[in-house]
């Protein structure tokens, strides 16, 4: 398993890797914590001192030595909601900050797979009716596919229909059984952009699915209506071909 996983929840590097040799490891001292996880000494005393204060290691006292013991893994879902809800304790001061600032720039860059999720996220509060995207690829599944789905049904439970013109090679991921709210359309197999453009109300966001993604996302009424025109028109070309 990637110790990775554990950063997306706050844990550093060094914490996810103790952690990870602890559950299978069962009960363990330093020693074989040490070789399991790779780690140098000095590095493992101080990260499972941090993981008992974090309440996701505990130990017991043998002589001289600690055996140490990770916390059964249900428990970080309880510390998640521990976070979620400090953070939504100060949720309202943060808009308040926001909505005094300055206003939001007319064109916002993304990089990376976080990025474009923030992009993404971006445009689920766009406003609007409609979620129009035109060009996704097969590559867009670099987001964890129950990403997607959660995603799209945050977008159906806003009332926003959608109309997805996909690339051919998503077919096989079979959008339509999957996203409620929504109608589903492919281009040719010729026709495989790695590019994706996305349509909400007066904003666009334009993603390139490389190995590194970027994401653009461009707030301006009069460009989103020209995308949602050329849309419509690819939109009505493939229904017509399926006819």
């Amino acid at each position: 398993m990637d110790a990775g996983i554990f950063e997306d929840i706050g844990l550093t590097s060094a914490e996810g890797k103790v952690y990870l040799a602890l559950l299978e490891l069962g009960s363990a001292t330093a020693g074989p914590i040490m070789e399991r996880s790779g780690l140098q000494s000095s590095v493992v005393h101080l990260t499972l001192n941090r993981l008992i204060d974090k309440g996701f290691v505990s130990y017991v006292k043998e002589g001289q030595r600690h055996r140490y013991q990770s916390a059964n893994p249900r428990h970080i879902i309880a510390f998640l909601n521990e976070k979620k809800d400090r953070f939504e304790g100060i949720l309202p001061q943060l808009l308040a900050k926001q909505s005094g600032g300055l206003s939001k720039p007319e064109v916002t860059v993304y990089r990376g797979k976080r990025g474009v999720q923030e992009l993404l996220y971006e445009l689920l509060e766009a406003g609007g009716t409609e979620h129009h995207t035109l060009g996704s690829p097969k590559e867009s599944l670099m987001l964890p596919e129950s990403w997607w789905v959660s995603y799209h049904k945050d977008r159906a439970k806003k009332g926003i229909a959608a109309k997805l013109l996909f690339n051919e090679s998503l077919r096989s991921w079979g959008a339509e059984s999957r996203y409620p709210k929504s109608e589903v359309r492919y281009t040719l197999k010729e026709f495989e952009p790695l590019t994706e453009t996305i349509i909400r109300n007066d904003t666009v966001g334009i993603i390139m699915w490389t190995e590194k993604p970027i994401g653009i996302l461009i707030r301006e009424k009069t460009l989103a209506f020209g995308y949602d025109q050329f849309f419509k028109m690819a939109w009505e070309s493939v229904g017509r071909k399926k006819r």
